[in-house]
């Protein structure tokens, strides 16, 4: 089997920044990463499940179902994830999600993905239009990276860059507070790009899944 014809299928899964929710052109950063990929010669197929306003208890309820039978053995499987904003989200005076309870939803899903032989590379929560929101964000930012380094997972911290970014600020500001349009999603999946095409390029050389 020739490298264009390596049967590689990748599940970003999450919440709706993954679904590109507020891009007119329905690619969102998942999309442009995948078609970048395949425009440059590494052929995949991609399932993007991310769901609106998911946080990351909900992603862990579902995850492993709604990727088994899309990452069969014989494959090179991979699965991207990325939430938390929604976690930091106030509701009825309350986090959603206290940080430590995301931090550990976070450990469990990177054993379950690692019991199940899945690489994964984890994208972090980017910025939204309230600087409140966006210091709640940080702090799991910040428990995110602790995890992921303590299993060896990459994970690309977004939140910092986003925060200052006038693009992606103005496209957040002029949409609905927290997603941006087309060119904002451009440059979340530049910073993407980087660690996507090193981690890609490891999974594609690994065994097929068993």
């Amino acid at each position: 089997m020739t490298s264009q014809t390596l049967d590689v299928r990748i599940c970003f899964v999450g919440d709706s920044f993954v679904a590109g929710a507020g891009d007119p052109h329905h690619l969102g950063w998942a999309g442009r990463l995948a078609a970048h990929s395949h425009t440059s010669g590494q052929a995949l197929t991609s399932y993007n499940l991310g769901v609106r306003r998911e946080s990351s208890d909900h992603v862990l309820a579902r995850w492993r179902t709604e990727c088994t039978p899309r990452l069969p053995a014989g494959c090179r499987a991979g699965v991207v994830l990325s939430f938390g904003v929604n976690d930091t989200t106030i509701e009825a005076g309350a986090l959603r999600t206290a940080p430590d309870v995301s931090a550990a939803n976070l450990h469990t899903l990177l054993d379950q993905a690692h019991d199940a032989g899945w690489p994964v590379l984890v994208a972090g929560p980017p910025a939204v239009d309230d600087e409140a929101h966006n210091e709640r964000t940080a702090v799991v930012d910040a428990a995110f990276a602790d995890v992921c380094a303590r299993h060896r997972v990459p994970y690309v911290s977004v939140l910092p860059a986003l925060r200052t970014h006038p693009l992606w600020r103005r496209q957040v500001r002029e949409g609905d507070g927290a997603h941006p349009g087309a060119e904002g999603y451009q440059v979340l999946s530049a910073l993407l790009l980087p660690t996507w095409q090193t981690w890609l390029t490891s999974l594609r050389s690994a065994s097929p899944h068993p």
